[in-house]
């Protein structure tokens, strides 16, 4: 890992276009944490988002191994408030639970992420790295993934130190990306280390990359393309937590890093769960439609959608995963799917839960969210229906490609149907990419573990891994990794 710190020079191109980056003031209306719903202190229209009784089981628990801020901060916007009030699915996006804590199961590093990181605040694990770029959002999803970077925990490293996740920076970041391409480079196409691939893709993370202001997030664009970066993602739930942010100072920014460099594609990532996160309702909790019969989106999220779509450069895309109370409903998803689509965005990826401090309150069985998002497709037209489910193992993100209900006669294990997986990413060189695994079915399990003792069929090695060293290799391998490592 580089320790050292570089000094970053930036070239005219980079200069002329950062020069030009205007500002704007937002106001977002944040409610920091429980004490302004315990002490009565946040905007009086607010303080019913907690009832009186919720409010007594949460303060007891302040201060305790089970104290749920502790686990993951809250935070809230007034638009968010807003929309949830009308919105049961979204108050439980957000709303701290007791039952968050009764179960604190679960890696506080998933998939040992942080064996994938050369550079402090970076992931690298296929052609593609990940940034924590900052490490809160505008409010903050109770079953976040990111729960150890939010909640700023300690956690464990390869090498055996504990300490905060740092964050990504300019310096550091993009002489790792050079190195390792020149190294690709030299060695025919391939690192000869790790066996990646060029890195040509990042995804800014974090946290949320767009709480930051517009001449940070425009210097990490400039400072990537600059480096020889080929494809930026920006992944944000903004776009639900609070759509005034995608204003015109933004989308002006957006214009000028495309002018300045038309070569570097451009994605957006957008988070959201449920169709009540962008669409308008009325008093009665429907939702509003105009003359034609079309559902009508709430005005601030529809103007920054549109303001995104209408930009042909760049692709707007929605990922999610599927978290019991939220959107565990097939209805629900196949409007969302729908109406991304109809507004110009892509439908990406729904995911199973993560295996996280306190999973077990949040995740679904892994057949169930299969089912329901199968469900959810029927009905939709082909480009409407794009997303798979993804579930992210050690090896890389894993589709569950099937599951089936009916016995294979034969085949020992298989007598109430199989699961299907298929490795979708495989790190490194990719050497079990599309190879698949076949489990005997489990209805109650909501993570890999829960089907170890059922294992019919394992090409992909989901059941059979090897945790990789500092180098990218896995352990005990002294050439060109032929096994995949933990990856997240």
């Amino acid at each position: 890992m580089i320790q050292k710190q570089h000094e970053y020079a930036q070239t005219d191109r980079e200069r002329v276009f950062l020069e030009k980056v205007e500002e704007s003031k937002y106001q977002r209306e944040i409610i920091n944490g429980l004490a302004p719903f315990i002490n009565e202190k946040a905007p009086e229209d607010m303080l019913s988002f907690y009832t009186k009784d919720e409010v007594v089981s949460l303060r007891q628990l302040k201060g305790t191994d089970r104290d749920v801020e502790s686990r993951m901060p809250v935070k809230i916007t007034r638009h968010y408030y807003n929309l949830a009030k009308n919105s049961p699915s979204i108050q439980r996006l957000v709303k701290a639970s007791p039952d968050e804590t009764e179960n604190l199961e679960g890696s506080e590093d998933p998939g040992n992420q942080m064996d994938y990181s050369p550079v402090e605040g970076l992931l690298h694990k296929y052609e593609m790295g990940l940034m924590y770029v900052v490490s809160t959002c505008s409010a903050h999803c109770r079953f976040c993934y990111r729960e150890e970077l939010i909640a700023r925990k300690e956690i464990e490293r390869q090498d055996g130190t504990v300490k905060k996740k740092d964050l990504a920076k300019i310096p550091e970041i993009t002489q790792y990306i050079r190195e390792h391409n020149e190294a690709v480079e030299r060695n025919g196409g391939l690192h000869p280390e790790s066996g990646r691939e060029k890195l040509r893709e990042i995804l800014l993370s974090g946290g949320d990359p767009m709480v930051l202001n517009n001449g940070k997030i425009a210097a990490w664009l400039a400072a990537l393309a600059e480096s020889g970066i080929e494809t930026i993602r920006i992944g944000t739930k903004e776009m639900a937590f609070y759509p005034q942010r995608f204003d015109r100072t933004f989308l002006e920014m957006l214009d000028r890093f495309h002018e300045a460099y038309p070569e570097v594609g451009l994605n957006m990532m957008l988070h959201f769960e449920h169709p009540d996160e962008f669409l308008a309702k009325d008093d009665n909790g429907e939702y509003i439609r105009n003359e034609q019969g079309f559902l009508q989106w709430v005005p601030e999220t529809g103007a920054a959608m549109r303001g995104l779509v209408n930009r042909g450069w760049l692709t707007v895309q929605n990922q999610a995963p599927i978290i019991r109370g939220i959107n565990d409903d097939s209805d629900a998803l196949r409007i969302l799917q729908r109406e991304f689509k109809r507004i110009g965005g892509e439908n990406h990826y729904f995911f199973c839960g993560r295996d996280i401090v306190a999973y077990k309150a949040f995740n679904i069985p892994i057949e169930k969210a299969w089912n329901i998002l199968n469900n959810s497709q029927k009905g939709l037209s082909g480009v409407e229906k794009h997303a798979r489910l993804s579930i992210t193992h050690y090896r890389g993100k894993t589709e569950v490609a099937a599951v089936t209900n009916e016995p294979i006669k034969g085949l020992k294990g298989a007598e109430n149907g199989v699961v299907i997986f298929k490795l979708l990413r495989n790190a490194a060189d990719a050497p079990h990419l599309s190879k698949v695994c076949i489990v005997g079915r489990n209805p109650d399990a909501l993570w890999f573990d829960d089907y170890e003792d059922r294992v019919l069929f394992d090409e992909a090695g989901l059941f059979d891994y090897t945790r990789v060293t500092s180098s990218g290799k896995p352990a005990g391998i002294s050439s060109m990794p032929q096994t995949g490592g933990m990856c997240r």
